[in-house]
């Protein structure tokens, strides 16, 4: 019998319904730079600045966002294996993350 990878079984009389396997992501290998972008897209006009390429897994970015939010004063997220910094000071998240040992460039207006 050849199996399908678009159908999936969703009941079993043996065990009842069935969980699907969750899929682990992987941290997108980057090329060693760290870019900080400027993005107000979809925020009303508010600024915020988006940090990329670090390929640290969701724990580390976490970890990393939150050290990040406490020195700016300011809220953020992880999305998507970026940092998003609710400040327009880019300047101050360059200086921090190269404390932190990494290569940073400003790109974007």
């Amino acid at each position: 019998m050849k199996s399908d990878p678009n159908v999936s079984l969703v009941y079993s009389t043996d065990s009842g319904r069935i969980a699907p396997e969750k899929q682990t992501q992987t941290a997108p290998e980057g090329d060693g730079i760290v870019r900080i972008h400027k993005d107000s897209k979809g925020r009303k006009g508010k600024g915020v600045s988006v940090i990329k390429g670090l390929g640290l897994q969701e724990k580390e970015l976490k970890a990393l966002a939150q050290k990040l939010k406490k020195q700016c004063g300011c809220g953020g997220t992880v999305k998507e294996f970026n940092i998003e910094v609710q400040t327009d000071n880019r300047e101050q998240l360059k200086t921090l993350l190269e404390k932190l040992n990494y290569t940073v460039k400003l790109a974007g207006g």
